[in-house]
């Protein structure tokens, strides 16, 4: 299953929520928006300065991953950006590929 790496920022309501229900309460949170989707998180931290929030999760496709964020962006107590993964193999796969590319200007 793909990866994707989600930073999130607490926003106004969402931030007061955070600091009512605790950590934890957010995570159990988290962890059922992504079951429902048949994702499942692999890591997930809290974090200081400009991203609140660090998760990384497998997520069945693209689609999925867009509805998340979508989902999560459009409640307005959060704002989240989520970022594919790719390991090893699947950049040793893309190296193999040529595409057929004209630089600007050129």
């Amino acid at each position: 299953m793909p990866k994707y790496l989600v930073q999130a920022n607490y926003v106004g309501e969402g931030l007061k929520g955070l600091l009512k229900e605790g950590g934890s309460s957010r995570l159990a949170a988290v962890e059922k928006l992504f079951g429902s989707v048949g994702a499942r998180i692999e890591a997930f931290y809290y974090a200081f300065g400009d991203t609140d929030l660090f998760i990384i999760a497998d997520v069945p496709d693209n689609v999925t991953a867009a509805a998340l964020s979508l989902t999560v962006n459009a409640a307005g107590t959060a704002t989240a950006k989520i970022t594919v993964l790719l390991n090893a193999e699947e950049i040793d796969a893309a190296t193999k590929k040529t595409p057929s590319y004209r630089s600007p200007g050129q």
